[in-house]
């Protein structure tokens, strides 16, 4: 049986736990027809209230990471700036990148092009174009 090549992870961080599981229940849904990515939710903190808690973002990393690079899409201030600082101290798994994207778009995006085998290049890539999504 052949080894599965390793795919890019995904991980959501919002400070709404409710927030990342949706739309990581989204993405996953509207990249769905063949194997999805792994994607993961880091939202909230650990009390369940509003914020970011940098323990949920590093195991929610380590669990999708397959070796391919792992995408971080986050959505306000301080879930980026702790992302930022998640990757400074070199906690997140090698080949971990934020990405500049809308949050729902660009997981949607990240997730699809990650499912179709698409590098950690490509998955960043196809997130930051949701920044071009016209809607009328």
């Amino acid at each position: 049986m052949p080894v599965p090549t390793p795919v890019v992870g995904v991980v959501l961080v919002s400070h709404s736990a409710g927030v990342a599981e949706s739309v990581a229940g989204m993405a996953r849904g509207l990249a769905a027809g063949g194997p999805v990515a792994p994607v993961a939710a880091a939202g909230g903190t650990a009390d369940g209230g509003l914020g970011t808690n940098a323990e949920r973002i590093v195991a929610a990393a380590r669990s999708v990471d397959q070796g391919a690079g792992v995408a971080l899409l986050a959505d306000l201030g301080s879930s980026v700036l702790t992302v930022k600082a998640l990757l400074l101290e070199d906690e997140l798994p090698a080949g971990a990148r934020l990405v500049d994207a809308p949050f729902v778009e660009g997981a949607v995006a990240a997730v699809v092009a990650a499912s179709a085998g698409a590098p950690l290049d490509g998955v960043i890539a196809a997130a930051a174009e949701a920044y071009g999504y016209r809607k009328v």
